[in-house]
């Protein structure tokens, strides 16, 4: 059946924010279509979120079987890790995840276009497809949802074999004997991770004095301890000065306070960030409002000052996560269909890291809480104490709960250990509905479990503390 090419919503880009934005516009009623110059997913299910944690599961197994043969009793002659096979895993993983995704959106009667959109008009996008051939569709609601691009570094050029950004990194099917990660954010400290469990000499670089410099500050710092411990070399307080190839092998200088150092990898991963994708989409010809870095200013409806246009995801530059996205996605189409809907908190959004150790926090850091003068307390318990992390063999780090002192009411979560990016539902569900960190340390959760590690942290903010 032709398609009519006239829409109620069109949205352009089709990662979280897109792709579920226009499942819920449909679910309501709203004749929708899909724009995406390259794939379903974006880059979260293409060569981001989901393939990047099918490598960490492989390169936890690599670790034990590396790391681990002693505590748990088991040895090998001649382990060998077949990293081509991971990344196989990974790309399989990513495959069936878009599938099931093209599949919702068939369900839900989405039109889907693939090709390179670019707004004629407030309600009209040409899409330019494979052939040049062009296909204009109308909409009488515009959604941006273009996401993000990397941040690349000035006269540094990336040739995708040595020097290489996170896209490389994921589709590579070998990896170097050594290697230097630009920045510590959540990209590069999950590839540092990974390449560590495979035997990858990994050296971080990082300007900021702390590891993922966005967290709690303790939490950088456990994270260079256990980085340390796993040999991955950390340099915080550094800046990348420069980087020239050398024959096989690159020469990284960096500049520290009071040194330079000159650091020799066979590879280096540029992951300082990313920035707005909205170049050549036309946005400035129509007068949408754009920040310095380029993204779409949105109020928190996700429309921007030009009536029926509105943007969901990376692209409006307030938190780069997917699972933002998601629910930008849904809150947009939400209020374009004058539906009843919700309006976000962006210091209170979960945000997790998939390093070893994990990390998963949400609201102010303590230094932000000291910032507004608010009284309050600190509660924490080790995973060291926690009876399941125990018998996984994976005990490092801890959960800190930040709260009120005087009615108990969730400021921020902190925490570092295994599995704690699912620990986080309780606590921000909690702050949703105002429940207080008593009443958190009074639900009885389950033995053992990891989950009981919140319980006791919140026994310790109300000044009770069990079994510390």
């Amino acid at each position: 059946m032709a398609k009519d090419n006239k829409y109620d919503v069109l949205i352009i880009g089709a990662g979280p924010a897109g792709y579920v934005g226009a499942i819920r516009a449909s679910q309501l009623g709203k004749k929708t279509a899909l724009i995406d110059k390259r794939w379903i997913g974006g880059v979260c299910l293409n060569v981001g979120c989901i393939p990047s944690k099918s490598l960490l599961k492989n390169a936890e197994i690599a670790r034990t079987l590396r790391e681990k043969g002693r505590e748990f009793g088991f040895s090998f002659d001649n382990l060998k890790l077949d990293y081509a096979r991971a990344q196989k895993r990974s790309r399989q993983t990513s495959s069936r995840l878009t599938r099931g995704v093209e599949f919702l959106l068939k369900k839900n009667g989405v039109d889907v276009y693939t090709g390179t959109a670019r707004l004629s008009s407030k309600n009209s996008v040409v899409v330019t497809n494979k052939d040049n051939s062009t296909t204009e569709l109308t909409g009488a609601d515009l959604i941006i949802a273009t996401g993000a691009s990397p941040n690349l570094i000035p006269g540094v050029e990336i040739d995708g074999q040595r020097v290489i950004t996170y896209h490389d990194a994921i589709l590579q099917e070998s990896l170097p004997a050594s290697a230097v990660i630009i920045g510590s954010g959540a990209i590069g400290v999950e590839f540092a991770t990974i390449w560590n469990a495979y035997g990858v000499e990994v050296t971080i670089v990082e300007m900021l004095p702390s590891l993922v410099p966005l967290e709690d500050r303790e939490i950088g710092e456990e994270l260079e301890k256990s980085f340390q411990r796993s040999k991955i070399k950390v340099l915080t307080g550094h800046r990348m000065e420069d980087i020239q190839h050398r024959g096989e092998q690159l020469e990284i200088k960096v500049s520290g306070p009071e040194d330079e150092k000159t650091l020799t990898a066979d590879q280096a991963l540029i992951a300082i960030g990313f920035h707005p994708s909205t170049d050549g989409l036309g946005l400035e010809d129509l007068g949408v409002e754009l920040n310095q870095r380029g993204g779409v200013i949105v109020d928190q409806r996700m429309a921007t000052n030009i009536p029926g246009i509105w943007a969901a995801g990376d692209v409006t530059d307030k938190l780069m996560l997917a699972h933002v996205g998601s629910a930008q996605g849904i809150v947009c189409a939400e209020n374009i269909a004058g539906a009843d809907t919700v309006v976000l908190d962006y210091d209170f959004m979960p945000r997790a890291t998939y390093s070893h150790p994990q990390i998963a926090s949400f609201g102010w850091t303590e230094d932000q809480v000291q910032d507004q003068g608010l009284d309050y307390t600190v509660g924490r318990f080790p995973f060291q104490a926690n009876g399941k992390a125990l018998g996984l063999g994976d005990y490092r780090g801890w959960i800190k709960i930040i709260s009120r002192a005087d009615n108990g009411e969730i400021l921020g979560a902190h925490c570092i250990g295994p599995e704690v990016t699912e620990l986080l539902p309780e606590l921000t569900l909690a702050y949703q509905e105002g429940i207080p960190i008593q009443r958190i340390a009074r639900n009885v959760h389950a033995h053992p479990t990891l989950s009981e590690a919140i319980m006791e942290a919140a026994h310790d903010a109300a000044g009770h503390p069990i079994h510390t």
